[in-house]
């Protein structure tokens, strides 16, 4: 990986400097790096997307009893957030063209207790963003955005995470940028800056401390330690720094196996993924779907005994214990559980070779065939 060097160089140095915790050099790098990315008034590291959610919940006022819209085909991360402070995840439909939320269908899934909600933006490929701000601005509601798959997308030009008022992203390994385990959450309103920088210290003001505005920290909200150790966060600046050669070799790979496979498409074997016109996305992942689990069950079993992994996705959350506890599905569920049983997710990452993704696709053809 081209990075790694200068990866290991970072981390060394903050080693060496011995400022390895929250807030050193390698995050304010991240911090403004990922700020002018965005366009956001504030971005902050935190020590995953699901921190950075719960930080979101936490500034938005999220209060047992209160409901919270998503997906249900999304990770446990995006309802959990919300169920931490009592609030019911409100689960509706997905779109199958994109797998995300149906924007058509969250008005009416709305009530009275409705305070947020949370647009997942799958595989790095937008949300009809204009049609749920006006939703959220008619019901006055606050927008998170669930872009932990999203840096380097956009949505009519706008980056994902910069268009609600909070954006969550993750730098898990599984992502296209990483710092083994973290996140960031980007902030819309000026006005949130402070208390989320109390929120993340602990519920304490010990940031306007280190900034020399006042000669004593104290505690006084709550809060968590949302701050990732500057090590990981030297690992990621890296990373960051050559991030459009890594979003540039991650599109090649995911538009190779897209021509590649669409005479089997064009054939009705498969479907392939949809990207909207007015979407850029980030090949965060590269999936097909089969005719149904059956069929992508023996794919799955015929690619792994011939040296290839593939593996499905999110199990929908209103089925499992959890979700049926914490969660409702209102209306019906007409895609949701159908088109996950279908996907199947390709091998996708950094420096994917041709011979690689050429077995892929020919054993895909084998199977067909």
């Amino acid at each position: 990986m081209p990075y790694i060097s200068k990866a290991n160089e970072y981390m060394q140095e903050a080693i060496v400097s011995n400022k390895i915790c929250g807030d050193g050099k390698y995050t304010k790098l991240c911090n403004s790096w990922i700020k002018e990315r965005l366009g956001s008034a504030k971005v902050m590291l935190t020590t995953s997307c699901t921190h950075a959610t719960e930080m979101a919940a936490l500034l938005s006022d999220i209060k047992a009893g209160d409901e919270v819209i998503m997906p249900s085909y999304t990770f446990v991360s995006t309802a959990d957030a919300f169920v931490l402070r009592g609030a019911k995840a409100v689960f509706v439909d997905v779109r199958p063209d994109t797998m995300n939320i149906d924007e058509k269908l969250i008005e009416n899934a709305i009530t009275d207790r409705t305070k947020a909600i949370v647009p997942v933006h799958y595989a790095g490929v937008s949300c009809e963003m204009d049609e749920i701000m006006n939703i959220a601005g008619k019901y006055n509601l606050k927008v998170i955005e669930d872009a932990a798959q999203g840096l380097m997308s956009t949505y009519k030009g706008k980056s994902l995470g910069s268009i609600g008022d909070y954006g969550c992203f993750s730098f898990h390994e599984t992502k296209n940028y990483s710092m083994g385990e973290g996140g960031a959450l980007a902030i819309k309103d000026p006005s949130m800056i402070e208390r989320a920088e109390i929120i993340r210290e602990k519920g304490t003001n010990r940031s306007k401390f280190y900034r020399g505005q006042i000669d004593k920290y104290t505690w006084i909200d709550a809060g968590s330690s949302y701050l990732p150790a500057d090590l990981l966060a030297a690992y990621l600046y890296a990373q960051l720094e050559v991030a459009e050669e890594i979003n540039n070799d991650r599109l090649a790979s995911w538009n190779y196996y897209y021509e590649a496979l669409k005479p089997l498409r064009d054939k009705g074997f498969i479907e392939l993924p949809f990207v909207p016109s007015y979407c850029e996305h980030n090949a965060h992942m590269f999936y097909i779907k089969a005719k149904d689990i059956e069929e992508r069950t023996k794919l799955i079993e015929f690619l792994k005994e011939n040296g290839a992994m593939a593996v499905f996705h999110y199990i929908p959350l209103h089925g499992s214990p959890a979700g049926k506890k914490y969660g409702e599905f209102r209306g019906e569920d007409r895609y949701t559980t159908k088109e996950s049983e279908r996907l199947l997710r390709l091998p996708m990452y950094h420096k994917l070779t041709k011979e690689d993704k050429d077995t892929v696709i020919d054993l895909i053809y084998r199977f067909y065939r």
